[in-house]
């Protein structure tokens, strides 16, 4: 399988990105796109299982992580979805894939995937949301609800730092853990792809820290307010929704993408939370693999 890395000039900017595959192999290939805001690709990494069925597979990092160019001098008004968008949209363009592609976003990745798709973009075949909420309200007043039911200690742990303001304190950490180990990856130990891209965060945090905040349930960035329901009708393309059982993207934070898409189909995997393409590696890519191959071949 040939592996292939480079950089996309993006104005002033890079934005480093993975072909796993041959881009001529004539299936349309899958653009992943992290989430975070402000992870990197390593923790979707297994999605590069999919080139196995003859459909090149597209990692990147997008600009503010991983290898991509860092700018932690950047504030508010400079992350913004917009930014990313055209961001995606530039590395179609400079692979020369605006005949036919097919984009795959994670949690954040499926609200940019979203707000890219709702646009009609050109040469979009299909599209997969996993794990992502359609309005961030829900998202947090879910998390809210996810929060509740940890142990006591744990809660008025969280709770005492984030009035202090000391979200950064080794206690508030080990606290978040509990809540990302029931809602967010449920291996334990962490597997070194998603250890490598929390590692990245707390390397640079910037983009994580402005546009989400300091953890998954304390949203205080500029993420908070967004929403795309009620815009979802427009989106042309086959869509397959993805989430897990224990998933902090709950029922409730998906459901809108299945109510308002025309073409739609929703897989819930039983065993996982917020990351079936590890806690359910085989089963996730065969369903992605088969939607795809079914939809966009």
């Amino acid at each position: 399988m040939s592996i292939t890395e480079g950089f996309a000039p993006y104005g002033d900017y890079k934005t480093w990105y993975r072909i796993t595959g041959d881009l001529a192999s004539g299936k349309p290939p899958l653009i992943v796109a992290h989430g975070g805001p402000g992870c990197t690709h390593d923790y979707v990494d297994s999605f590069k299982d999919v080139a196995a069925t003859g459909r090149a597979v597209i990692h990147y990092d997008q600009v503010g992580n991983g290898k991509s160019t860092h700018l932690p001098e950047k504030g508010a008004d400079f992350w913004t979805v917009p930014f990313f968008r055209a961001e995606l949209h530039n590395l179609i363009d400079h692979l020369d894939i605006r005949g036919g592609y097919c984009l795959l976003g994670q949690s954040w990745g499926g609200m940019l995937g979203a707000e890219f798709a709702v646009e009609r973009p050109a040469g979009l075949k299909a599209l997969i949301i996993a794990n992502s909420p359609a309005a961030m309200s829900t998202w947090i007043s879910e998390a809210n609800r996810l929060r509740a039911d940890l142990p006591a200690d744990v809660q008025a742990t969280l709770l005492r730092h984030e009035e202090a303001g000391t979200t950064d304190s080794a206690e508030y950490m080990e606290a978040t853990d509990v809540f990302n180990q029931r809602h967010v990856c449920r291996v334990v130990p962490m597997p070194d792809e998603v250890k490598r891209t929390f590692d990245a965060i707390g390397t640079d945090p910037t983009v994580y820290h402005t546009m989400n905040g300091p953890n998954e349930f304390h949203v205080i960035g500029t993420m908070k307010d967004w929403s795309i329901v009620g815009r979802l009708s427009t989106i042309n393309v086959p869509t397959l929704l993805i989430s897990g059982r224990y998933d902090e993207a709950t029922e409730a934070c998906v459901q809108p993408y299945a109510d308002e898409i025309p073409d739609v189909r929703w897989r819930i995997f039983e065993q996982s939370s917020h990351m079936p393409h590890v806690e359910e590696r085989k089963a996730c890519m065969a369903e992605v693999s088969a939607f795809l191959d079914e939809k966009a071949p």
